[in-house]
């Protein structure tokens, strides 16, 4: 981990950071890159690999059979026992079909993928035992294409980029149950891709035989190219790495705004507990709605177009159905059960004891309205960001859920980090409380399908371990004994050795149960997002001065440039720093 106070690598004293500021909206003055990196061209199946239909082989057309590679792979993947995958899979499948194809294939369950999946398992386990110079060589070619497309010359300074590939075609999954699974997600071609550069510099050129959309010369945004995908419509880009000058920049001043809300904070909830009483049902709703993202973390909510997208909401668009209130439940008063889908339609379930007022406010929005009924029917998140802008300048409700994720993991890490801990436990406590923001911002996933497998296989690392460590106990047992009877100076040196040999073992033992724990406790947690996206880095390196017994104030501000160098690498933020 870089020193905070070391300058920039290739610069004269951190001058990267202390460089002349630009006009407002100017992000660069020189962009100069190689374009996004295309996925490869289709490879046809070997002719002996067949795809059936109604029990015969069928030669495929090479669209099609790529398509139907597409499934196939997925064929021990808990989607393609979904209906709604399956149908929106048929569905655009036969339309990349030959007509001849289509006259012929009408059931999809008349399809035999499983010979295509075989392949692509046996094909996936060569690659795995592959030689180690084998495997070398592909690592080289990897390593040869990111130097090549995974850099760019910006302001005169080399800087990574993110995701400098395209997406490869396949089939949408999405988050949750989303409406749209298993529909086909196009190939892009350069013909899809707008770029974004300098005019001094040299285009991109793009490969043989093709062209781009459009090639822009914008320096009022970030993005080296863009697309837009075919699924929801909406605009791809490639972006700088989370570790680029720009970036760290951009989070300093979201992490600043999240820092001024600490200051006025107090005044906003006083504000919104006395609206609870306001004479103006549009306040109240306003009121109990910043409440409820203030507590809870939750999204505000966009108007969006109907039927466009799945049925998701936010604060503001909570219907009453969303909501069911108990006067008492578990032992609890006023709770609020919250159940609806929210962003990437990932479920957000909760039961929460509120406040009286808030409660009482909610039966009053509900009376005489049909479970379709807007629950805030006079709230909009315009009316709501304008209030929070009238209250804090740049406050939204998203600053609300960086604040309150921030708070969270500094609270969790004073609280959980013990000084004497080893490297493996502070990791494990900095994870756990990680996760209470992760499930605070309702950051879910699926249980990985290779978990129980992977679990399976640290158990029996585990139990080898604590094999190994028990032989260890009996030979230090032994060796002391043996300086007992001998009280030779060459059999004492044994002892300290074969003790040493234990206090390895038993660390290692230390480290395989802590993974496993960490690993039981995450499987359904997702932490990347809140990681990269809400949690303040500054609070993981003052924490870790306090562990290390340095003075270290973790509400207080660093310089803009000593937040940055932080910022930049964002393993601080992913708990390097314990």
């Amino acid at each position: 981990m870089p020193c905070l106070e070391c300058p920039d690598p290739g610069t004269e004293e951190g001058g990267r950071w202390e460089e002349e500021k630009k006009e407002d909206g100017v992000k660069w003055m020189q962009l100069e890159h190689r374009g996004p990196y295309f996925v490869p061209p289709y490879e046809p199946l070997p002719e002996d690999v067949q795809f059936y239909y109604d029990g015969k082989p069928l030669k495929l057309s090479l669209a099609t059979e790529e398509i139907a590679t597409f499934y196939a792979k997925m064929l021990d993947h808990e989607y393609t026992t979904k209906e709604i995958f399956q149908n929106n899979f048929f569905h655009d499948w036969r339309k990349e079909m030959t007509s001849e194809e289509q006259e012929l294939i009408k059931d999809l369950d008349k399809c035999d993928f499983r010979e295509i999946h075989k392949y692509f398992v046996e094909k996936n386990e060569a690659r795995k035992a592959l030689p180690k110079e084998e495997k070398q060589k592909l690592k080289e070619e990897a390593d040869k294409i990111q130097e090549e497309y995974g850099y760019c010359i910006l302001d005169g300074h080399r800087e990574k980029i993110g995701n400098f590939k395209t997406e490869p075609p396949g089939l949408f999954r999405g988050r949750g149950e989303h409406p749209k699974m298993g529909m086909l997600k196009k190939r892009i071609m350069p013909e899809d891709v707008v770029i974004n550069c300098s005019r001094d510099s040299k285009i991109p050129e793009p490969p043989e035989g093709h062209r781009w959309k459009e090639v822009r010369f914008d320096n009022t945004v970030t993005w080296l190219a863009s697309w837009t995908e075919n699924i929801q419509n909406t605009l791809k880009y490639i972006m700088l790495n989370p570790s680029s000058k720009l970036k760290g920049e951009k989070d300093w001043q979201k992490y600043e705004v999240a820092r001024r809300l600490k200051d006025v904070v107090h005044e906003i909830r006083a504000q919104y507990r006395k609206d609870w009483k306001s004479k103006e049902i549009k306040k109240r709703q306003r009121a109990v709605a910043l409440y409820f993202i203030d507590k809870l973390a939750l999204r505000a909510g966009n108007e969006k177009e109907e039927g466009e997208t799945a049925d998701t909401v936010g604060c503001c668009s909570l219907r009453v159905e969303h909501i069911q209130l108990h006067p008492q439940l578990d032992g609890q008063e006023h709770v609020v059960e919250f159940d609806f889908l929210g962003k990437d339609s990932i479920r957000y379930y909760n039961k929460v004891s509120v406040e009286r007022p808030v409660f009482k406010n909610l039966q009053l929005f509900m009376k005489n309205k049909d479970p379709t009924d807007d629950l805030f029917d006079q709230l909009t998140t315009h009316f709501l960001n304008k209030h929070l802008q009238d209250l804090m300048d740049g406050l939204t409700a998203k600053v609300f859920r960086t604040y309150n994720a921030s708070i969270t993991l500094q609270e969790q890490l004073k609280a959980l980090t013990n000084p004497e801990d080893n490297v493996a436990g502070k990791l494990l406590s900095y994870n756990r409380a990680n996760r209470a923001v992760a499930i605070l911002c309702n950051h879910q996933r699926s249980i990985p399908k290779t978990f129980a497998k992977s679990m399976q296989f640290l158990q029996e690392k585990i139990d080898a371990k604590k094999k190994q460590v028990e032989e260890a106990q009996e030979e230090v047992k032994k060796a002391e004994d043996e300086f007992e009877d001998t009280k030779d100076a060459k059999a004492e040196a044994n002892v300290e050795r074969k003790k040493k040999l234990l206090k390895r073992l038993e660390e290692q033992l230390a480290r395989l149960n802590v993974q496993a724990t960490d690993k039981e406790e995450n499987k359904q947690i997702a932490l990347g997002t809140s990681k990269l996206n809400y949690l303040d880095p500054r609070i993981s390196v003052a924490c870790q001065a306090q562990t290390d017994g340095k003075s270290a104030q973790i509400a207080e501000p660093l310089s803009q440039a000593t937040c940055l160098e932080v910022l930049m690498p964002r393993k601080v933020a992913a708990g390097k720093a314990t």
